[in-house]
């Protein structure tokens, strides 16, 4: 196994890294909208927040030799399932050719009070 870790997206806040390789894959662990630069939650709302995370899961990917074509599958948790729609909006643009296959949860909270957080799995072999 080896770790990727970026300084463009945000530093993991707890015991465990970025992202993952293991063989073929790449298992990178939840986002959610934090700059990179300065820690502070990015977005009020759930679309801008979602913009957010899917600018550091890029990164994450990138940092892997990774993008989002590769990625088959990811997670999405909510903390309002009312905000499906604009996640889902914006999740989109970022997977423009083939969607991978995916969960939504909604869940009581996430870290730093975030809205939406995304993890995904890639396939770079």
């Amino acid at each position: 196994m080896e770790k990727v870790l970026t300084d463009k997206a945000p530093a993991p806040i707890g015991p465990y890294n970025q992202a993952i390789r293991a063989g073929d894959y790449l298992f990178c662990s939840g986002q959610i909208p934090l700059d990179a630069t300065s820690g502070e939650l990015i977005g009020d709302d759930a679309a801008a927040q979602t913009r957010q995370v899917m600018r550091n899961l890029a990164a994450v990917l990138e940092a892997a030799g990774a993008r989002f074509e590769d990625v088959v599958k990811t997670t999405i948790f909510l903390i309002d399932m009312n905000d499906f729609a604009a996640v889902n909006a914006v999740y989109a643009e970022s997977f423009r050719a083939v969607a991978p296959a995916r969960s939504t949860v909604a869940v009581a909270a996430l870290p730093r009070g975030s809205r939406v957080e995304v993890e995904a799995i890639a396939f770079i072999g």
